[in-house]
């Protein structure tokens, strides 16, 4: 007969809870100002109100 693990005191409903509340934190997006026009974009990506990259114009935007 196979015996598994067994909790060795009661978990209370306030511990149990609040290991289950730690996974489902959420965090807000990182967001770094566009180094030529100051607008916020998420960070290694091109910037949709300029057009720059890295201080270089990649994509022609339209206004």
């Amino acid at each position: 007969m196979a015996k598994h693990p067994v909790p060795k005191k009661k978990v209370s409903k306030s511990r149990r809870d609040i290991r289950r509340a730690a996974v489902s934190t959420l965090t807000a997006p990182t967001l770094i100002k566009c180094a030529n026009c100051g607008a916020l974009i998420p960070p290694h990506s091109v910037c949709d109100s300029c057009g720059y990259y890295a201080g270089k114009k990649v994509l022609e935007v339209q206004a």
